[in-house]
């Protein structure tokens, strides 16, 4: 095959004029060799030279290249660790825009771009054989469409792709833990009975799993170690025949979008799998490092390292943050997702070395984001953490951004399990967290509040460790947060004990209704509502296995029907679902939201010391109807240690307060509330306003 001028306006393969036109962004390469494949995928069987560079871009075209042709990038230029350059030709490299991968990386050193032990010297042995390539593929078709939820009307279910139905009794077994498990009606069912709007998929992007996870016989399960941007993870991928990972990935977007279902993936653009200077040498730091990564100022040897995973991606350079921009589109244009959860994102924010790396509202990732056309009305959501300096920027992502929200999480388990949250910081996190997302800006719905994710202990393990116990992570039991906030009540993990089983299966009710009747959008982790357990571990992220796996045989029934019953309230009643943020009795303003108004257990007015006290903090809170014909609620908390009388305030004229659910016994009575109650211990009950010929 003969290569000739090609265009660049995209980057990686594509089809076009009974051939393949290839590109490749690497500004500060001296020279770029296609190399393409045998069937196989081992063996070499050609190399061209592409045309370039222009702007940064070298370009060509394969006449009579077709779908299949595997290929992979040999980048020359200069080889200068101390000056951030790692040119290496005699390392293949993947394409940053393979959108199918062949191969998985083994963890080999014949990877490494360096001799192995001497950092410094350029390693030149030829590694193709095994090194990970790309395979031409065809377009997808159009999406059939999306699903667009009200944001009010949201609730976020995140789950891991294969632990959801590794081990699901009613998925065939063929499918267990595969894209196509997933879209099985029997998975896809138990998701609408919960009454969810939107799945959050953690990461799908082709890993390549950390050396160090490989020697111990382990992954990096949870995804998040990418290297290839825009291609689903094989792993995942049941190989039934007529399909590939793509197509099945597709298939799985439609499944859920067939049952009413939103669909949002977690993506990791703020580092690759390459790790630190001495990880492998796999795409972006063979193809251009100094423009890829963002280095250590003062030594380009190394590289900054906000992720806490080695490395950090440079989007505040063009070509990059086009890369991620068009992998972005990829998703939402070929695989139909309606939108993103960005890992660390304040990485993707972080300015270059000329402005000292620093977040910025304004940076070229997330005004790109505003203004593209494809991606400007999907769902963004925020992790807004990383660990380098001025990290931590909750409250700072632009209008219309969701943002994860870990202040609520510590003051729910500190209010419920530890009994140290006042009235004041519970009432900010119940009704939406002004304090960090300005009323004035943001939507109410921008909080995404959650008591448990994916990193962190299961609900289960929040109420039955005191510790955590990672041993099995290889670590020696230091990873993972210390700083858990959770309890044992008296025994350090499984219990046989039916008082200790009834403590903390209360104490998971009232979590899990303070999640999802609070002003917000609420994230569920999937198979809590299960009961599911790891064991203690916090940090689950490298174990593939029953341990993070659900198990649907021991599933917990009837806390599944209560969260599900408390999400039907949810969708049931308008208060608890505001488009706006909640007022008090005496604003004036054009807000439409419900008016909020608070007492002491007793029905007492709160003054100042009221709201700051740290064990007093039992309260009332009164919702009322913020639009014509919405029903007033009445939330009554006793995360106190005792039992708490209360005296709920008179319900609006004609109406009179019908017991709705009692996280106590679980119990969704419909009954009238009397007029004095009694609650116990770490419990919450909600009611609603009835007619009086209907309450009675």
């Amino acid at each position: 095959m003969t290569l000739q001028p090609g265009q660049t306006h995209t980057l990686g393969a594509q089809l076009r004029d009974q051939g393949v036109n290839f590109c490749l962004a690497a500004p500060n390469a001296q020279a770029v060799e296609l190399c393409l494949f045998d069937a196989s995928a081992t063996r070499e069987v050609q190399r061209l030279v592409m045309f370039g560079p222009v702007d940064g871009l070298w370009h060509g075209f394969l006449p009579g290249a077709e779908v299949g042709l595997v290929y992979g990038w040999r980048v020359h230029g200069p080889w200068s660790p101390a000056q951030g350059q790692r040119f290496n030709p005699a390392k293949l490299l993947l394409d940053p825009a393979a959108r199918e991968v062949v191969g998985r990386y083994d963890g080999d050193d014949i990877h490494v771009g360096h001799v192995p032990g001497n950092p410094h010297q350029r390693d030149t042995r030829d590694n193709a054989a095994t090194a990970l390539k790309a395979r031409v593929v065809h377009d997808l078709p159009a999406p059939l469409g999306r699903v667009q939820i009200d944001p009010a009307q949201r609730v976020l279910y995140e789950l891991h792709l294969k632990g959801f139905t590794a081990l699901h009794p009613d998925v065939p077994e063929a499918l267990r833990g595969t894209y196509a498990g997933l879209s099985h009606p029997a998975a896809i069912a138990h998701l609408q009975r919960l009454g969810v709007t939107t799945v959050s998929l953690m990461p799908v992007a082709h890993r390549a799993d950390e050396v160090r996870l490989l020697r111990m016989g382990l992954s990096n399960y949870w995804g998040y170690s990418p290297i290839a941007w825009n291609a689903p993870e094989n792993r995942y991928w049941s190989g039934t025949p007529g399909t590939s990972p793509r197509s099945e990935f597709r298939a799985l977007v439609d499944a859920l979008h067939a049952a009413g279902l939103e669909v949002i993936l977690d993506v990791v653009y703020n580092h690759t799998g390459e790790t630190d200077e001495l990880g492998p040498t796999l795409s972006l730091r063979g193809i251009d490092n100094a423009t890829y990564y963002h280095l250590d100022s003062t030594n380009p040897a190394l590289y900054a390292n906000w992720t806490g995973c080695g490395n950090c991606v440079n989007l505040s350079h063009p070509l990059v943050l086009r890369t991620v921009m068009d992998s972005l589109r990829g998703w939402v244009q070929e695989f139909g997702v309606d939108g993103f959860r960005f890992d660390l994102a304040p990485v993707l924010a972080r300015a270059g070395a000329d402005r000292q790396h620093r977040f910025e509202a304004n940076a070229p990732f997330l005004m790109a984001v505003a203004q593209d056309p494809v991606l400007r009305d999907r769902l963004m959501v925020a992790e807004p953490w990383d660990i380098g300096p001025g990290g931590y920027q909750l409250g700072a992502f632009p209008v219309g951004w969701l943002e994860w929200n870990d202040r609520f999480r510590d003051v729910q388990r500190s209010a419920w399990l530890q009994h140290h949250a006042t009235r004041a910081d519970l009432a900010n996190r119940l009704a939406g967290s002004a304090d960090a997302f300005s009323p004035t800006l943001r939507a109410a719905h921008s909080s995404v509040n959650l008591v448990t994710a994916h990193d962190g202990f299961t609900l289960n393990d929040l109420v039955s460790y005191a510790q955590r116990h990672n041993e099995a992570n290889g670590e020696h039991n230091r990873d993972g947060h210390g700083h858990n906030l959770s309890v044992n009540n008296g025994v350090e993990g499984r219990s046989d004990d039916p008082l200790v089983q009834a403590q903390r299966l209360r104490q998971k009710r009232v979590l899990l209704a303070s999640l999802l009747w609070s002003l917000g959008t609420p994230l569920l982790l999937a198979g809590d509502e299960l009961g599911h357990s790891q064991g203690g571990n916090n940090n689950a992220y490298c174990q593939d296995n029953p341990t993070t796996w659900l198990h649907w045989d021991q599933a917990d029934a009837a806390l599944t029907a209560f969260v599900a019953r408390a999400i039907a309230l949810r969708h049931e009643l308008p208060v608890l679902q505001s488009r706006a943020w909640w007022r008090g009795a005496n604003d004036t303003g054009p807000s439409p939201g419900p008016v909020a108004q608070w007492w002491g257990p007793l029905g007492q007015t709160l003054v100042h010391a009221d709201w700051h006290h740290p064990q007093d903090n039992a309260l009332a809170l009164q919702l009322s109807a913020g639009s014509p014909g919405a029903t007033a609620c009445l939330l009554l908390c006793n995360p106190t240690a005792q039992t708490q009388e209360f005296v709920p305030p008179q319900a609006p004229a004609g109406t009179a307060w019908q017991l709705r659910l009692d996280t106590d016994t679980g119990n969704s009575p419909d009954l009238p509330l009397p007029a004095r109650v009694w609650l116990p211990a770490q419990s919450l009950m909600l009611a609603s306003a009835a007619s009086l010929s209907t309450a009675l």
